[in-house]
Formats: C-alpha cells, structure tokens, sequence
C-alpha cells in the first residue's frame, strides 16, 4: 500500500488555539499527522497559548505571563501538526477556503504577512469568546476586558504605575486613585478582586512606604443580577461573598452599569463610583466575524449553531466547539452548553474521536456535557465550589484545601493534554525550586 503524499492527505484546519482548540490540535497530530492519516493545522493570531482562566493572575501579579505561555511553533513541531499566524476574517463554504487577514509586523507596522487563504477538507472553529460590553458608553474607551494576556499585561502595568505615581506624589491622594472597579461578579471578576487584595499588598511592601493598602487601595465589584456568581448554586456564591467583605472587598449588586467615565462608573441608579482602573468583566460574546460567515446559522451571540455531534447545522463539513459554539444541552434548561473550559476540554476529546470517524466513513456520536461543577479561587485566602458526578450522588459543597487541590488540577489535566504526565510532573518540581528565589508578586 502507498502512502499518500502530504498534499493528498486530507486537511483538518483548526482555527482557535484556545484550550479546546490547542488540544484538538495537538491529539490530532500525534494520532493522524504522526501516522500520514490527515494533514492537521492550527491557526490563530497569536504565536503563544496561555490558558484563559488564568489570566486574572496575570493580571494581579501573581502569575508571570512569560513562564507560563506556549510557543505554538514548538508544540506543532513536537506534535506532529502544522501553526499558521494569522486571523481568520471569512469564508467560501463553495471552495472550502477560509479567508486570512494580513498579519503585520508589531515593531515595525509592516506587512509581515499577505492576505492569504487556507483550504480545508474538515474546518473546525474553536476561536472562544470576547467580553460583551453591551455596547455601555465609555467601555471600550475607559475599561479593560481580560480577554487576552495581552489585556492581562496591561492591566497590571497600570496598576503598578499607579501605585508608582502615588507614592512619587506630593499632593494628597484624589479621591479616585489607587481604586479599582471590576463590572462583573462571575468567576472572573470575583477570582481577580481576592487575587489584587493579596498581590497588591504585597507590591507595596517592596518600597511604597507613603501607601497604606487598607486606607488607599479599595475595590468594588458591581454586578447587574441580584447575586454574584449567577452561574454556581447560592451556597457557593454566599461563601465567596462572605469572604470578599472579610476582605474589605465593596460588593455591590443590582447595580446596572450604564457609563464608563476616565475616573468614575456611573449606575443605573444615578450612582457614581469613583475608580481610577476599570476592568469590564461582564458578560461574553462569540467574535463578530461568526455573525455573517457565509451562511454559517448562529444565535444572538454571534455564536454558531451546531448540533450535538458539534457539526454547524448548515455545511456537514464545518464543526465549531467552545465559547464560539451553541451545543444542545438534552435535559436541561438552558439553550446550550455553557462556556466553561471544561466543555471545551470535553468537546476537544469528543472531536478526536469523531474526526477520527469521520476519516473512516463511520457516522458521528452524539456530544453530551458533562457537569463536574464549578470551583472559584479566591486566591492564597480559599477556593470554594461544588463537585458533581453520580458517584457523588449529586452536588457537594468543597472549600478550602480540598478545593485549591481541585481547582489546580484543573489546570494540570490541560497541561497534560497537551505534554504528557512527565513533562508536567518536571515543570511542576521545577517551579517549586525557581518560585522560592523569586518575588511572589511580579513588579514590573
């Protein structure tokens, strides 16, 4: 028998190196691009990988963004797959080509890459979410979305010139400065204000003698629903309340954020809230381009519909999964699967197989979500969550250790998809012995 040469093969092309998508990828290379069975190729717009629940301590400073991303280069080379650089902004479903956009140079601001299109026998999007303002006055100009580490890395650099220009300062604090509003009380926003309560005490004990944390630096969480952390049950998000007002952590709820000012957030309820660094963590969004993709049907999300084997319900040689996607949930009442890594990480495994299927001739199986729970880390003070599963009978309430070993494993079983048991164990050893010549908040 021949084997078949690379230009024959045929072309699964994933867009989005997000969780669900690097992972996809990285299977499908070392199980069909290692064997010949199919040419496999990643595209994203980025050259590293961070996994996205992680950002919020990038943010903090309590996570070095540059020793914990991914070169997607090397993880192509080493798993058998091709990295395009580049982002997708169309489609011909005629042609089976997706549309790439000119990639410049971020030094020089020249061409770096042309416009460009890519073929496709089986197209995969996994492209995640973006944070939804809303379309509120004053978001995009005034507010940070922690929607990249690029975002992250933003943040905290203003965060550490603030405290930086205070404490330089001869004139009294204004009554704006070194607070911090966070729009939002998900997991994201409430994981971020416990993380800045720890990291930015920490930051000012290495030379800003003039600040005092618990008088100067304050943080507000304003949230439009009734409670925080609508997606988790209300003994969860009650523990996590709990612990932010310990903190001195302002919650407030049923607050509607309806303007973003330069130095205040201005509520629904004729409110003014004086901040002096926003971050918009409400709410998500598929990326705009989804919403006319060449017939693609999606919902008002911008997200695109599938059925549950993750085919678009319009072309049976497309698949989306992720944030980007709409998946039926059987038996429950929400609309589609939520968008949470842990459905992306289960899409990812399903759609190995179901590739895999596919390339045979064989029909698709179904996708069905699997619920373990939620967990949010409240930084070094606690993680709080519950488990579920059918050898639990249920849910569980977790807290405390437990529950930090839970929520870190999490990231673990990503690591792993992608590197294998012994990589992880070898990074996780190594890390014990750098992170003690090191400080525990990044200052720069």
């Amino acid at each position: 028998m021949s084997i078949a040469t690379k230009s024959e093969l045929h072309r699964i092309v994933i867009v989005g190196g997000g969780a669900g998508g690097l992972e996809l990828a990285t299977r499908l290379g070392d199980r069909l691009g290692r064997r010949q069975r199919a040419r496999v190729t990643l595209l994203d717009c980025s050259r590293t990988h961070l996994w996205k629940p992680l950002l919020h301590e990038v943010a903090a400073g309590s996570m070095d963004l540059y020793e914990h991303d991914l070169d997607y280069l090397a993880q192509a080379r080493w798993h058998h797959f091709d990295f395009q650089l580049g982002r997708m902004d169309g489609l011909d479903r005629g042609r089976r080509v997706i549309r790439i956009t000119p990639t410049n140079d971020e030094l020089s601001g020249e061409e770096l890459i042309a416009r460009r299109e890519i073929a496709y026998d089986t197209l995969v999007i996994a492209v995640g979410s973006r944070t939804n303002d809303f379309g509120t006055p004053g978001a995009r100009e005034h507010a940070i979305s922690l929607d990249t580490p690029e975002d992250a890395e933003l943040f905290h650099r203003r965060l550490v010139n603030a405290c930086i220009r205070a404490n330089e300062q001869r004139e009294p604090l204004r009554e704006e400065q070194l607070k911090v509003g966070i729009i939002g009380a998900g997991a994201t926003g409430v994981e971020l204000a416990a993380e800045l309560h720890k990291t930015t005490r920490e930051l000012v004990a290495y030379g800003f003698e003039r600040i005092q944390p618990e008088r100067d630096i304050r943080m507000t969480i304003i949230e439009a629903a009734p409670r925080i952390l609508g997606g988790v049950p209300e003994r969860v998000a009650r523990a996590a309340l709990d612990l932010l007002r310990s903190l001195r952590v302002e919650v407030l709820t049923g607050e509607k954020v309806t303007e973003v000012c330069p130095d205040a957030v201005i509520t629904a309820s004729g409110r003014r809230i004086p901040v002096e660094l926003t971050v918009w963590a409400a709410g998500i969004k598929a990326p705009e381009f989804l919403k006319d993709l060449d017939g693609l049907e999606t919902n008002r999300l911008n997200q695109l519909v599938v059925e549950q084997t993750l085919v678009t319900t319009r072309d049976p040689d497309i698949f989306a999964m992720g944030d980007c996607a709409c998946c039926p949930w059987p038996q429950h009442t929400g609309p589609c699967v939520p968008a949470r890594a842990q459905a992306a990480h289960q899409q990812a495994s399903h759609l190995v197989r179901n590739l895999r299927r596919r390339l045979n001739g064989q029909p698709l199986r179904p996708y069905v979500y699997r619920d373990f729970g939620s967990l949010v880390s409240l930084g070094e003070y606690s993680t709080v969550g519950n488990l579920m599963g059918k050898l639990l009978g249920g849910s569980i309430f977790v807290e405390g250790l437990f529950a930090r070993i839970m929520y870190i494993s999490l990231y673990r079983m990503h690591l792993y998809a992608l590197h294998g048991a012994a990589k992880v164990l070898f990074d996780m050893l190594g890390r014990l012995f750098v992170r003690r010549t090191e400080p525990r908040v990044k200052l720069h």
